[in-house]
């Protein structure tokens, strides 16, 4: 009688750990997959502000390249003598009109 009292108590403590230990991981289980719920939600916000940030770089890039081709065209010096000789009535100086200052 004795040793049936006493394997019915450890029996119910195991039963009890079980349960606790069942509990933990169901508990565990839900918090992952909410995770990963998340996780899955964040990168695909996250794609979508890449390929934006992309395309402005690629729309940058082409103005950049505009740009860079207006300054070298503007920037001539054929185009430079033009508009000093027309709008600014500049000539070159003859090479006896050049004075040399020693510092």
């Amino acid at each position: 009688m004795k040793w049936s009292i006493i394997f019915n108590k450890s029996n119910l403590l195991l039963r009890n750990s079980l349960r606790f230990i069942l509990v933990i991981l169901i508990i565990s289980i839900f918090v992952s997959a909410i995770q990963l719920i998340l996780f899955r939600h964040y990168n695909r916000i996250f794609l979508g502000e890449l390929q934006s940030l992309l395309q402005q770089q690629d729309e940058l890039n082409i103005t950049y390249g505009q740009l860079q081709l207006e300054y070298s065209t503007l920037t001539q010096a054929s185009r430079l003598k033009k508009i000093a000789r027309n709008k600014l009535d500049m000539i070159i100086p003859h090479s006896e009109d050049i004075i040399i200052i020693k510092p």
